[in-house]
């Protein structure tokens, strides 16, 4: 709720215990924003819910809570349609006061967070020796995108790439290693594996053919968690390699992580059971050790128990994330933790938050929050694949969306007979590609699957980064024609005359509402419409008012909402982790 609702939420409040007691206290007015502009800008409905309790009809309602509410600082008189409805509609001078207010202020008016905490986001999350492909899109950019909104309100942000770099899997690699590269297990710097995914089908291969090379890899599970040096060399090499590949995916997407991956919780995996153990939850299932799930149940209908410690006396994914969890609790003191995966581990997260919870490892102030996200198909509606069928590498998409938005841009300069350097295209095209692809994605509800498709992604014309990008270029193209630096315009009074300058105005003073929406409810795809409406706003007072050319006061009122709207596509973009361009 931003400031202005508050505000007039408190008024509605005082007029109602004025007009009907003090027992009306606490009681909601129902303020919500007006569903038709011409009402007004919000309307009060508690008038109706009331009507039984007061035996009274609820324009009569309506009525005398209108006799006891003063809103006169900040909206015109209060006005009663329909059934009982109270509309309200700012004052122009009201809306010129706070965009006045807000032009020196970094944060656009926006307030940080009344108490700061310590946030966890655990997303990304690629798995060693394997490649990153189109699944790890969704997790990595979503998980940027909340991480930027919570640092930008001002709390103490974690962000955590839990890799998969632990496992039986690593038996198999090691094993393979020592056969295809064994200098590189004496030599430094000696190793260069290439295409890792090649890498790990060609172990693949070995491990299912081969008994003798199946014993093998088991022993160096074995000697791997037992800390055999050669090995855990050999481990680090695996680790290191994906780590550079990684990198230049995370750099290609300004993507800041911090790897903590699912070795990190080895020693401590023991401890998890043990205390489960003492809680009295664990029970012995076919040689492994378990804790039964209530809402749970197999295809027999009997209860579903998760497992913590297998029958051989190995671990599994729950068990590491159990001690993830108490450790990001009880070590990094954090008071909210988010997990940024696919909608497909929604069972998982649920079943060990449930366990966690009957230990007691969860504290009351202490939130879990799963965030889950749908696929990403193809443009014919199945999941999204190479034409061989093969799962699409993710550097691959973003290279194609850059050489695709590289051509673009060629041909528009071309058509508009325009010569810009290699050096401009290059930086152009790499922007707005990867904008591109980031936007597509977070424009979407995340628990949504949605498809794919280039060509949507790039267009200049509607809901898309290259529209928004565009939008802000030009209104840096109108600073340039009449050689005005937006920063050097002070503190200049806002007049607001046109009815696209209100529309405009009254959208700039809501992202305060938007940005706390997403902070609390990890959906970034509000923050994409809100942008992209505001985009929208911008071009129709662009269209229908004279900026350049208008008349003093009005140029630099005009100028100083130019700027506001710059300000806050930069602000918005950047919290979606999209850089903004002054020129396309």
């Amino acid at each position: 709720m931003n400031a202005t609702q508050e505000k007039l939420k408190a008024q509605v409040e005082q007029a109602l215990i004025a007009a009907f007691g003090a027992d009306f206290a606490g009681v909601d007015p129902i303020l919500v924003p007006a569903s038709n502009p011409k009402f007004g800008d919000y309307q009060a409905n508690v008038a109706l819910s009331l009507s039984k309790k007061l035996g009274l009809q609820p324009r009569a309602i309506a009525g005398a809570i209108v006799e006891k509410l003063d809103v006169s600082e900040i909206c015109e008189p209060p006005e009663i349609a329909g059934p009982g409805f109270i509309n309200l509609k700012l004052k122009t001078a009201y809306l010129e006061a706070q965009l006045n207010a807000i032009q020196a202020d970094p944060r656009l008016g926006v307030p940080a967070a009344k108490t700061a905490k310590r946030e966890i986001v655990d997303f990304s999350s690629p798995n060693i020796a394997k490649e990153m492909h189109v699944g790890h899109l969704r997790s990595t950019i979503i998980g940027d995108s909340i991480a930027r909104i919570l640092e930008f309100q001002g709390h103490d942000v974690l962000r955590l790439n839990h890799v998969g770099d632990w496992g039986t899997q690593f038996g198999m690699l090691i094993a393979y290693l020592r056969e295809v590269y064994p200098d590189a297990l004496t030599t430094a710097n000696a190793l260069d594996i290439g295409d890792l995914v090649s890498f790990y089908r060609k172990a693949k291969l070995r491990f299912d053919a081969d008994e003798a090379f199946q014993e093998t890899a088991r022993q160096e599970v074995v000697r791997l968690q037992a800390g055999a040096e050669d090995t855990l060399h050999a481990w680090k090499l695996l680790c290191e390699q994906s780590r550079r590949e990684f990198q230049i995916i995370y750099e290609l997407l300004d993507i800041k992580l911090t790897e903590r991956g699912e070795s990190f919780y080895n020693s401590l995996l023991s401890g998890v059971v043990e205390d489960l153990d003492k809680s009295g939850l664990l029970v012995e299932n076919q040689g492994a050790k378990c804790v039964f799930l209530e809402g749970f149940t197999n295809r027999e209908g009997e209860p579903l128990p998760l497992i913590v410690q297998k029958s051989d006396g190995g671990y599994n994914y729950a068990t590491t994330d159990l001690a993830s969890l108490r450790y990001r609790i009880q070590q990094d003191k954090a008071k909210r933790i988010i997990y940024v995966t696919d909608a497909g581990q929604g069972n998982h997260f649920a079943q060990f938050f449930q366990v966690a919870r009957k230990a007691g490892w969860i504290p009351d102030d202490v939130e879990l929050v799963h965030v889950p996200f749908g696929l990403v198909l193809g443009e014919d509606g199945k999941k999204f694949k190479t034409r061989s069928g093969d799962t699409v590498r993710l550097r691959d998409l973003l290279d194609e969306a850059v050489s695709r938005s590289h051509a673009d841009l060629k041909a528009r300069l071309q058509k508009e007979g325009r010569q810009e350097t290699e050096e401009f295209v290059n930086e152009v095209a790499k922007v707005v590609g990867i904008s591109a692809v980031k936007y597509a994605d977070l424009s979407q509800n995340r628990t949504s699957n949605y498809i794919f498709s280039y060509d949507k992604m790039l267009d200049l014309k509607g809901n898309t980064a290259p529209y928004m990008l565009y939008v802000y270029a030009r209104i840096h193209g109108i600073s340039r024609k009449g050689d005005i630096n937006f920063k050097e315009l002070g503190n200049n009074a806002v007049l607001l005359q046109h009815e696209t300058e209100l529309a405009l105005a009254k959208y700039l003073l809501q992202l305060d509402e938007v940005i706390s929406s997403v902070e609390q409810d990890l959906l970034p795809n509000r923050l994409c419409e809100y942008l992209f409406e505001l985009s929208q706003k911008f071009n129709q007072f662009y269209d229908r008012c004279p900026i350049l050319q208008a008349e003093e006061p009005q140029r630099t009122s005009r100028l100083v909402l130019c700027d506001l709207t710059a300000r806050t596509l930069k602000l918005g973009l950047s919290l979606l982790g999209i850089e903004v361009l002054e020129r396309m």
